[in-house]
């Protein structure tokens, strides 16, 4: 069984729900108090034991390939103003042992199409897909705990979380059954369904590993919902040949797709970091006061 070495990081979109804010700069460079989304979702990966990675960029995207690059005047800078502090920041981003692959999708048509652009470079591995907006808080984090069922089972592994029965309508919903040692089989998978007819209310959040045979069935899916080629549907019919279990991963999920849940993630971040932590708690206490 192959190890999970290779992250996909989807950042085509153009993120309108935060217009102006994204016009000229990546939604996923939004910062979380110092930190842009996407390098809070490489961290997460490398934490998980992953070495190449894998973003599949669009148009406006450049500043995401300049944050991970080498910064030689920025870095020569500092050195001579003798901030050390600030230089090692700078330079670990990322560890040495770490690739980053950039791979350009022309058109934005879905999700699915964005999986599908890896498969050059991702071959006939299992791999892993992560969706910055989705800023998991965990300890171990999410991927790292879907790693280990991977690890135990050599199975497909979905993050999910239980969402409310009206939210239903803005996820790829899952309907499990029991497996052995308590672990959760996915038996079916629909996207967006009508709170209706949704079959549970257990959402896929943003966290995949996948196993190579996914191209295969995105390479003949059709355009589902919203007329894009979707991850859920080619999900749907890798069912039907291989094992593919949910995990409902431990930690909190900040939906930073949205301006209310970017909010949320600003202010829990903002409350924990180690420099500010403390006085940004002290001046929430006087807001309520």
């Amino acid at each position: 069984m192959k190890k999970i070495t290779k992250a996909v990081f989807p950042v085509a979109g153009l993120g309108t729900r935060f217009l102006p804010a994204t016009k000229a700069s990546p939604k996923e460079m939004l910062p979380v108090v110092d930190k842009p989304l996407i390098q809070y979702a490489v961290e997460e990966a490398i934490a998980a034991g992953m070495t190449e990675l894998i973003f599949i960029t669009g148009r406006n995207k450049r500043s995401i390939e300049d944050h991970f690059d080498k910064a030689y005047e920025l870095e020569t800078e500092l050195e001579y103003k003798n901030k050390q502090k600030l230089l090692d920041i700078v330079q670990d981003i990322l560890p040495p042992s770490v690739t980053c692959i950039y791979i350009r999708q022309a058109e934005a048509l879905g999700l699915g199409h964005a999986v599908l652009c890896a498969k050059p470079v991702v071959g006939n591995e299992p791999f892993a897909v992560i969706l910055a907006d989705d800023l998991i808080d965990g300890e171990p984090g999410a991927m790292e705990q879907m790693v280990k069922l991977y690890d135990e089972t050599g199975a497909s592994v979905l993050g999910v979380e239980t969402v409310a029965r009206e939210e239903t309508g803005s996820y790829g919903i899952v309907e499990i059954a029991d497996a052995p040692q308590g672990r959760h089989r996915v038996t079916s998978i629909v996207e967006k369904p009508h709170p209706d007819v949704a079959p549970s209310t257990l959402a896929v959040v943003g966290r995949y590993i996948l196993s190579p045979r996914i191209f295969d069935k995105l390479s003949t899916t059709g355009a589902g919902a919203g007329g894009e080629i979707q991850l859920t549907d080619a999900i749907a019919a890798l069912l039907k040949q291989e094992t593919v279990l949910a995990l409902p991963f431990e930690g909190v999920r900040y939906d930073c797709g949205s301006k209310l849940g970017y909010l949320k993630a600003t202010v829990a971040y903002g409350r924990k970091h180690p420099e500010i932590g403390r006085d940004f708690a002290a001046y929430l206490e006087q807001l309520k006061n």
